[in-house]
């Protein structure tokens, strides 16, 4: 072959500066292309051995290597792959953006599937020229007669061609680093940059630094292969250690024998794993296979709770393995990696156009050969497509989850905790998902029981009580026992209220109210049970949620005159402004049949939905009142201490009980301003002098 000069095939001189600037974000990705552009050429090989038009040597393993030299600035990236021809070197390298694996695959579609090739556009090679400023190739194809080309171009659009000197099958790239890219020639960085692109590629990867000094292990003689290097035997004599025998006479005992080791240089270690866990079999994944994969990949050694191993061929390709890992605190993020292959070339991590928004909450894998990338492999060209694969990944996880309900029981209850904030955003999320999972949604009682919504309502309806339909009632307090009937009178559809509570201890006396009276309630106290009880609520117009301190349901009340308490009320409101300075607060006189309650603090849900919507909006600026009623002090007029407000309103005392029964009140219903605290604790403090006097 003569040596040949000339221009490359494009359409534009300034195609160049474009691939080694725009065409991939990240400049270490030149790795990712490179070395899948070498497991490409093995795979073909590979594929010509099976349908009898290539022979390979029994002695060759397929491999590819990357070596770095610091000191002359190179790395190379050597394949055994089926190299190239000058024609396909002109073809495939000359003309920019004619894809190597699209011609492979259409001329041998029919005759073989069994592998996938990794390549797609053309335009891996030249990310090359992203860090170097000359790039050579030395190849040879399998085909018989092929001569060795050598080429080179030094990042412009002229390169030089001709015969060159390699005598193995394969190809051997080298690189010329620039100045700002030497880190790369780096052992350890190009290490981190390997195992980060290319960890699970088809083919064993080795890295080999040729300026460090040389590496030994010491392995048995019956251990020795044929490509272990010996570069001495080494005899270890017997070890021996003086004992006491029985006669307690001291002698010298052998504790290990003389053994004879061979000192050989330190074997290779591919940097991945050719056959990950996704591509295999659920069947033949054990549970320590799969908690082994996941502390590998994602370096968590909390365990994950469960996992789904997506495992599809129709109507599209999809492997996967998606796990749940404890997401439940307030404090740890809850953002997930999934990380997108595709046929085991690592994409990005949390696609969002693949991977529904909601299961970035979790952690896994998901490779998926028939992805419409584009041309830089690093994004998905979104299309109808992508859409189906991403409702196929859901539907899997909704499937799972119901499955698990309804067959296990008990490890869904156990696993409810951690996997409620993830299932509750993907209701708010994804219709689809929200639609199969909805009868699967637990809710934790008061008795620390997990029920559906279905059966928690079951569980609450009332068995004797029913409410007067001409009660009057705040449009905020439909009461669970309001009957079909009474909601028809009132021209109201029938609604059942599901009571909740958002903190145990803050909370505590109007759980106790609640278990007193036999009733029940359910615990939400993650951020997202907010906005997922009110998209309940919009779902099902059958049901609403209402905290527990709310109002007062007419079980914890007695059944009182409303005329008769009208004096009472207004004595106590008065009362009560004056001494608290605050001529707006509503106060609400009732009858409890617990007598040892003295006063409560209520506030409208629709009210308290207001003020949370501020808060997470920060509209902290604005007035809550303008949204609805602030709280309301509720008195009980069967309480000693009320009723002695009432019969000693002169006494100087009073005014000092009105703020205690108020912050009582308010600190059972929401922490005290620290203002508020100082002077409840000096007050308090000031009761009690009062007792020893």
């Amino acid at each position: 072959m003569g040596k040949q000069h000339g221009s490359l095939s494009i359409d534009s001189e300034n195609i160049f500066p474009i691939i080694k600037k725009w065409l991939y974000s990240d400049h270490d990705i030149f790795f990712r292309e490179l070395i899948s552009n070498s497991c490409d050429a093995i795979t073909k090989l590979k594929k010509l051995e099976i349908i009898g038009e290539y022979i390979v040597p029994d002695d060759q393993e397929f491999k590819v290597q990357v070596i770095a030299n610091p000191k002359e600035k190179t790395l190379k990236f050597i394949d055994n792959g089926l190299g190239m021809t000058e024609d396909e070197v002109n073809e495939y390298i000359n003309q920019i953006a004619f894809s190597g694996a699209t011609d492979f695959l259409e001329k041998y579609k029919d005759k073989t599937n069994e592998d996938q090739i990794i390549g797609h556009f053309g335009l891996g090679f030249y990310s090359a020229f992203m860090v170097a400023d000359e790039v050579h190739i030395d190849t040879l194809s399998f085909k018989e007669g092929a001569k060795p080309v050598h080429w080179e171009c030094d990042g412009g659009t002229e390169f030089e061609m001709e015969e060159g000197t390699k005598s193995t099958v394969g190809t051997e790239i080298t690189l010329f680093l620039n100045e700002d890219c030497l880190e790369f020639a780096n052992e350890y960085r190009a290490r981190e940059v390997i195992q980060k692109y290319c960890s699970f590629m088809p083919t064993e990867i080795f890295l080999v630094n040729e300026t460090a000094e040389p590496e030994y292990e010491t392995i048995l003689p019956e251990e020795k292969t044929e490509k272990d290097t010996v570069i001495e035997t080494i005899i270890e004599e017997a070890k021996t250690e003086e004992k006491e025998n029985e006669n307690g006479e001291k002698e010298i005992v052998e504790i290990s024998p003389k053994t004879e080791k061979l000192k050989i240089l330190k074997r290779p270690v591919a940097l991945n794993d050719i056959h990950p866990l996704w591509t295999k079999h659920p069947n033949d994944c054990t549970e320590e296979d799969y908690k082994a994969f996941y502390r590998k990949v994602f370096m968590d050694y909390k365990e994950p709770l469960f996992w789904i191993h997506l495992n599809m061929d129709y109507p599209f390709n999809l492997k996967g393995i998606l796990y749940f890992p404890k997401i439940n605190t307030e404090y740890d993020s809850i953002e997930g990696t999934i990380k997108l292959y595709n046929n085991q070339v690592f994409i990005a991590d949390n696609i969002k156009e693949v991977i529904p928004e909601f299961l970035l909450l979790l952690k896994g894998v998901i490779d998926c050969p028939d992805l419409p990338l584009n041309v830089s492999r690093s994004a998905l060209q979104n299309d109808g497509f992508v859409k189906k694969i991403s409702d196929y990944i859901s539907k899997k996880v909704a499937d799972k989850l119901s499955g698990m309900c309804k067959t296990d029981r008990e490890a869904y209850e156990k696993y409810w905790d951690d996997i409620s904030p993830f299932i509750k955003f993907g209701c708010l999320k994804d219709e689809k998902f929200c639609e199969k999972i909805t009868d699967y949604i637990l809710f934790k009682d008061l008795n620390s029981k997990y029920l559906t919504l279905s059966e928690y309502i079951e569980s609450n309806l009332p068995k004797d009580e029913v409410a007067d339909a001409d009660t009057e009632k705040s449009s905020d307090s439909v009461e669970a026992s309001e009957t079909e009937e009474n909601s028809e009178e009132n021209g109201e559809k029938a609604k059942k209220t599901i009571y909740y509570v958002t903190d145990e201890r803050q909370q505590s006396q109007y759980i106790n109210m609640f278990k007193d009276a036999d009733l029940n309630a359910v615990i939400l106290t993650h951020n997202i049970d907010s906005p997922f009880v009110t998209q309940l609520e919009q779902k099902n117009e059958t049901i609403k949620f209402q905290r527990i301190d709310a109002d007062l349901t007419d079980t914890f009340k007695e059944e009182v005159d409303a005329d008769a308490m009208k004096a009472d009320t207004d004595t106590l409101t008065e009362l009560f402004r004056k001494a608290l300075n605050n001529e707006k607060l509503d106060v609400k006189v009732e009858k409890l049949k617990n007598d040892a309650i003295s006063s409560m603090v209520t506030l409208s849900e629709e009210s308290r939905r207001m003020q949370d919507m501020m808060k997470t909006y920060n509209m902290y600026g604005m007035d809550p009142g303008m949204f609805g009623s602030n709280e309301t002090l509720v008195l009980n007029a069967n309480n000693t201490l009320v009723q002695y407000i009432l019969k000693n309103k002169e006494s100087k005392q009073v005014p000092m009980i009105c703020e205690q029964l108020y912050d009582l009140a308010l600190i059972s219903h929401k922490p005290l301003a620290a203002d508020a605290m100082t002077k409840f604790i000096a007050r308090s403090n000031e009761i009690m002098m009062l007792l020893t006097k």
